[in-house]
């Protein structure tokens, strides 16, 4: 059988097919109001679709553990009981199709409080639903980003906190998998990266202090997270600078720290924590850095990135070069990837009874 149609398990949760759908921010909760940052018929129709389609497992977009913690004011958010019970409508669907429903744990630091990416995405004042971005250092993201305010220590811990009660409200909303979004340049990878983190006190300068919030975060997660349930962390490998900024080494360091805390899988991705780099954007272009992971520590790994085409993704298992394939834009262009793709590799996936006639 095709690599990409193995069940693949971790704890007590076992997901049909290699097959999975990477967080994709859609920007369409209210952003005020009793609906703010609750899923809607949009997102119910966006994740429903992949799902029928043949999806392994699907992660929501980044949602924020609070009002601060979104990207933009349009952002989901698992912050209050109203947005689990909406969340419940999803996790029903998906599970009904044998998808294994995933939810990503975010908060936006420095790069909150943006417009929608079709508005041009630049930062947003009161007058426009937008707030004050919190951050580990008072360093602006790029000249068109306000300067955050740096956390206080008792700040710092009020996070971790909601980061747990986001969890537990994942888990009462029926979710399976839970991710720790510490990529992109989002709050945690701030902290994790020399770049954007200049503390002097026991959260910066050192590798020790500088991972000391992003483990915090996933100790506090794991505690409330049932054990018999995986538990994910996305991580930018590299801010893909010459130097002073997170490296693939400290990726693969991580990684190991990652594990002895309780992480099942890690979901390797890179960049957006600096702006003006230069990327050599290419197909499958991160894949190598989930590899390296995966040769080099004991912890799974996921890989992502312009990752389009079954005869690829494939290819990346067949090579062990990672035990899944995240995609995100090919699964824009075509919710039934995972049904084309198992027809090509001759893999089998979920086919809803309202579709056979299709097969």
């Amino acid at each position: 059988m095709s690599a990409l149609f193995q069940p693949f398990t971790l704890r007590d949760v076992t997901i049909p097919n290699r097959v999975w759908m990477a967080p994709m921010c859609q920007y369409s909760a209210d952003p005020e109001g009793p609906g703010t940052g609750a899923p809607n018929d949009w997102h119910f129709t966006h994740l429903a679709a992949r799902a029928a389609g043949g999806t392994g497992l699907i992660l929501t977009e980044a949602t924020a553990v609070s009002p601060e913690g979104r990207i933009s004011p349009y952002d989901l958010g698992i912050w209050n009981d109203a947005q689990v019970e909406a969340f419940r409508r999803i996790t029903r669907f998906l599970a009904s199709q044998g998808t294994v429903p995933g939810i990503q744990l975010a908060h936006a630091g420095r790069k909150a409080s943006t417009d929608r990416t079709w508005k041009g995405g630049g930062p947003v004042g009161p007058e426009a639903y937008g707030w004050q971005p919190l951050a580990p250092s008072a360093v602006a993201f790029d000249d068109r980003h306000v300067v955050p305010t740096e956390l206080s220590v008792e700040q710092i811990q009020e996070i971790v906190g909601q980061f747990a009660d986001a969890a537990r409200r994942a888990l009462a909303a029926g979710f399976e998998v839970a991710e720790i979004h510490g990529a992109h340049g989002y709050l945690i990878n701030e902290f994790l990266s020399p770049h954007s983190n200049h503390r002097t006190d026991a959260y910066g300068g050192s590798y020790d202090n500088r991972t000391r919030f992003a483990l915090e975060v996933v100790d506090a997660v794991r505690e409330v997270w049932p054990e018999d349930k995986p538990l994910f962390f996305r991580i930018s490998a590299t801010d893909w600078l010459q130097d002073g900024g997170w490296t693939a080494d400290d990726t693969v360091r991580f990684a190991a720290d990652l594990r002895a805390h309780g992480i099942d899988l890690l979901d390797v991705s890179t960049g957006g924590n600096a702006s003006g780099v230069r990327i050599p954007v290419r197909p499958g272009y991160q894949v190598p850095f989930a590899a390296r992971v995966k040769a080099e520590t004991a912890l799974p790994v996921a890989a992502v990135g312009l990752i389009t085409d079954a005869e690829q993704a494939e290819k990346i298992l067949a090579n062990d070069e990672a035990d899944a394939v995240l995609l995100g834009r090919e699964l824009l262009r075509n919710p039934s990837w995972a049904r084309h793709a198992a027809r090509e590799q001759g893999g089998d996936v979920h086919v809803p009874d309202q579709y056979h006639r299709s097969v």
